[in-house]
């Protein structure tokens, strides 16, 4: 049996190597998509379908050459390897490992897998022509169970900045250059401002575009060092601790300071309440709420003090925890503030903690800020809409992506999510954001006047969609 797997496994790296020989082995000179993703080849030149298909069913897949260079040939067999990434196979399955021949019709290859188990899966086709053999493609899909195939992934982000307070651009230009980079829904959190979130939408009202946009805001209530991002609320945290309403909201907090019965040693109950109190506010009108940047350093220090960030994850009073922050590389090579929340979260989790993991860029500038369009959060939902994207992330159904450092993505979040991340991120997303950039373009072009961009964004409009409803294997 050893020496079976074994055989097995030399087979496929052989055709692992022989892979190099192919036309578009290197690939590295493509054109790059803002997140620093590139489309394989592989996805260009065939159309593969689908791409996600249901765990131990049996699935149809059609792998359908869509230029001349690739096309089958009648004077040429095929021959198909498959492996499971997990290694997990069924007896239902027909291939197994060992290549096994294939006949193209019409142009074509149909194939008849019973897929097993919620994981990776890997078909690598060979063209011989007499004694000369040539890797024509490897192509990949994913099986998930049943939960997660009735949902689709969705790229956001709420922590940005707008020229409203610290950003560069304005509000309607930030949200034209988050579709631009592939975002499917945001929302601009400007400094102890809600309105402009608010009336973002309205530099849009009538046109036809597919990203959604949300209000946001970062709160900083009195004398509190801790930020609070406030997601799809319906009215401003910042107007009830601001200039009259100050003294109010500090009356209120030290009535919850009151009521502490007991907190950690070192804890500052002041500021433990006045997160109490921010994030009270912010359920209350339907919003969620995020724990900032926890190892952002300011004057020295990380801003949130070790026994209150420890407080603060045992509270309950956040839905989310940002995990992956927008640091430019200046301050990740000096302080790496994304490792360490990675590995405090890693280590929360492990202890019990059930806070969902975010990502966010918190640009201050879309032209100027490389973490933009590559910090971001994956939501797992049936729509863009509000009650569906919040609906995920309380559930946990989200993941956290980083791409800052080169193009090898670092994502947080349950196991199950991470590794059907990182599928999405090479097999799927590419295509997703390559569709997502004329639209932003033009939503920026309408933001600057121009009286044709209406138009030409209706031709945009729903590609997205049909993209997804031709890759996921539902109603097939």
């Amino acid at each position: 049996m050893f020496l079976n797997r074994f055989a097995s496994r030399l087979v496929f790296a052989f055709l692992l190597l022989a892979a190099g020989s192919a036309v578009w082995a290197d690939y590295s000179t493509l054109p790059t998509l803002p997140d620093g993703g590139r489309v394989r080849p592989e996805n260009r030149y065939f159309d593969v379908t689908p791409r996600i298909a249901p765990a131990d069913a049996e699935t149809t897949i059609i792998i359908q050459p869509l230029f001349d260079h690739v096309r089958f040939r009648e004077d040429c067999k095929y021959e198909l390897t498959y492996t499971a990434l997990d290694q997990v196979y069924s007896e239902k399955s027909p291939f197994r490992v060992k290549p096994k021949p294939v006949t193209p019709a019409d142009n074509r290859l149909t194939l008849n897998f019973f897929l097993a188990g919620e994981q990776e899966h890997m078909l690598v086709l060979e063209e011989i022509n007499a004694d000369k053999r040539r890797v024509m493609g490897e192509f990949h899909l994913y099986t998930v169970n049943e939960d997660l195939l009735a949902l689709r992934p969705f790229k956001g982000d709420f922590h940005m900045h707008s020229n409203n307070s610290d950003g560069t651009e304005s509000a309607a230009y930030v949200a034209g250059a988050c579709r631009r980079v592939g975002l499917d829904w945001m929302a601009l959190s400007d400094h102890r401002k809600y309105a402009p979130s608010a009336a973002l939408k309205d530099a849009f009202q009538g046109m036809p575009i597919d990203l959604r946009i949300y209000p946001g805001e970062e709160c900083h209530s009195p004398d509190n060092p801790v930020h609070i991002i406030a997601f799809g609320h319906n009215a401003a945290i910042c107007d009830l601790y601001l200039d009259a309403a100050e003294a109010q909201a500090r009356a209120e907090v030290g009535e919850l300071k009151e009521k502490l019965k007991k907190v950690p040693e070192n804890v500052n109950k002041f500021h433990y309440a006045s997160c109490q109190w921010v994030t009270n506010k912010i359920h209350e009108r339907g919003g969620l709420a995020m724990l900032c940047h926890p190892y952002w350093v300011t004057g020295g220090a990380h801003n949130i003090a070790e026994p209150l960030l420890g407080a603060l994850l045992n509270s309950k009073f956040f839905d989310m925890l940002e995990v992956v922050s927008g640091n430019g590389s200046a301050d990740a090579n000096a302080y790496d503030a994304d490792v360490l929340q990675a590995s405090r979260y890693a280590e929360a989790r492990a202890g019990g903690l059930r806070l969902p993991a975010c990502g966010i860029s918190d640009s201050h500038g879309c032209e100027s800020n490389e973490t933009f369009g590559r910090n971001f959060t994956v939501t797992f939902s049936p729509t863009t809409e509000l009650s569906d994207i919040q609906g995920a992330i309380k559930k946990g159904n989200c993941t956290a992506v980083e791409i800052m450092r080169g193009e090898r993505p670092q994502v947080e979040g349950d196991y199950r999510l991470v590794k059907y991340t990182l599928f999405l991120l090479r097999e799927v997303f590419p295509q997703h954001d390559e569709l997502c950039v004329e639209e932003g373009r033009l939503m920026i072009d309408h933001t600057a006047g121009n009286s044709t961009a209406a138009d030409r964004l209706k031709a945009c409009q729903g590609q997205v969609k049909a993209l997804y409803d031709q890759y996921w294997a539902v109603g097939r």
